[in-house]
């Protein structure tokens, strides 16, 4: 598949809010609706562009957990596969030669995150180490916002596009929201009727709750796509040792760098996670050496190429 500029168009609007229509989407982009409904379902059919509604970990205050598991080479990709359908988990994917696995896992309450880290995956065959880190400031990606790798919109486009927020609103996720949870895990894009239909609500009452959520911050969009076709071929995992009153410096520098679409301080052996996705491994290669291994107080970098993303932020079922 090629990716023209009106793909770049229709993906960074869809990466700035998920759930607008295709004629509010066409009006800022100087396009019919049509077109962008075109543009949209051909996306989702050959790039694997998925919208994604999901919680916010932030705004709702759930602890954010950077999980690395080693695993024998045959083992990895079913655990991977198995943490991929949990609910609370994003972006598992697998790295290091086919032996590790890292992902995300968002827990509400300290009770699931001693059943999953001191119960659970402990007692997983063929699972060899664990290593559990709490993130502890978001930088970059996911509810903090669009990565700088999108750049196919003005700024007046994208002013024009952003939803508005009333953070004063008092609507929070609760256990009677999880059928709507779920439904917008697969597609953030389901019209009120679909969404009436998989939760059994009245039209009217998803048209209400849904518009809640997404006013008060408690849930909000995020697109998955193919990296490779839109010319980034090299997915790569980052643990840095940074000094520690240098953290929030190289945190902000990272969510300067076009190449970063991850980041977050973190506690353990190592304090900043990031992802790089590049084009290739020698432009990879260019940022390490000329960006990132210049900042100010970054003593050491591990890197693992990603191998395979087993999921990045929908449900997979």
């Amino acid at each position: 598949m090629e990716i023209d500029t009106l793909d770049r168009r229709v993906t960074h609007a869809l990466r700035i809010n998920g759930r607008a229509g295709y004629r509010e989407i066409g009006a800022v982009l100087g396009v019919s609706d049509q077109t962008v409904a075109r543009r949209y379902r051909r996306l989702r059919q050959e790039a694997g562009l998925r919208v994604v509604g999901r919680p916010n970990p932030i705004e709702l205050g759930y602890e954010t957990w950077a999980l690395r598991l080693r695993a024998a080479p045959d083992a990895a990709l079913p655990i991977a596969s198995a943490l991929a359908r949990r609910s609370d988990t994003t972006w598992v994917s697998v790295t290091s030669g086919g032996t590790e696995i890292s992902c995300s896992v968002h827990v509400p309450a300290s009770a699931d995150r001693k059943e999953l880290l001191l119960q659970q995956l402990p007692r997983t065959p063929r699972l060899a180490t664990v290593s559990a880190h709490c993130v502890i400031h978001h930088y970059v990606g996911g509810a903090v916002g669009p990565d700088l790798r999108d750049d196919a919109l003005t700024a007046e486009q994208i002013a024009a596009l952003s939803p508005a927020r009333s953070p004063e609103s008092p609507a929070h996720l609760t256990a009677a929201d999880a059928p709507l949870i779920d439904a917008l895990a697969w597609d953030g894009r389901l019209s009120y009727t679909e969404l009436a239909a998989q939760t059994g609500w009245p039209e009217s009452t998803v048209r209400r709750r849904v518009q809640e959520l997404f006013d008060s911050g408690s849930l909000y969009t995020d697109v998955e796509v193919e990296p490779e076709l839109f010319g980034f071929r090299a997915a790569v995992m980052l643990w840095l040792s940074v000094t520690p009153s240098r953290v929030a410096q190289v945190g902000s520098a990272l969510r300067e760098h076009e190449e970063i679409v991850f980041a977050a301080a973190t506690t353990g052996p190592t304090n900043l996670q990031a992802t790089a996705i590049c084009p290739d491994m020698p432009a990879f290669y260019r940022y390490l050496t000329e960006r990132m291994g210049t900042l100010d107080g970054v003593e050491r970098i591990e890197s693992a190429p990603v191998l395979k993303h087993v999921k990045q932020l929908g449900s997979v079922r």
